[in-house]
């Protein structure tokens, strides 16, 4: 029973991790179409406040198996072309830091 959890549970990390990572996808891509389609006419404001920081992603859990399974995830939406290279190592470098 503990290895059926722990297999239940691993994958909803990867799951979870999976989520964020396309939803993060989706959202930079949404903005830069919404960019591409304002043109180059509409500078933003020079008294416009910055950007409030993206919320920190959530933990990953300790265990290496777990770091991997995600590891895993990232290289395999990599492999799709969801994740450019610079996303790819930014997600890996999150998941390992």
């Amino acid at each position: 029973m503990p290895g059926l959890l722990r297999g239940v549970a691993r994958t909803a990390v990867v799951a979870g991790t999976a989520t964020a990572v396309s939803n993060r996808v989706s959202r930079r891509q949404a903005g830069r179409w919404a960019q591409q389609d304002a043109g180059p006419q509409q500078a933003p404001a020079q008294n416009e406040a910055p950007a409030p920081a993206p919320a920190p992603p959530a933990a990953p859990a300790d265990d290496m198996s777990s770091k991997i399974d995600q590891l895993k995830q990232l290289s395999s939406l990599k492999e799709q072309g969801v994740l450019t290279e610079e996303e790819f190592a930014e997600q890996k470098r999150r998941v390992l830091g």
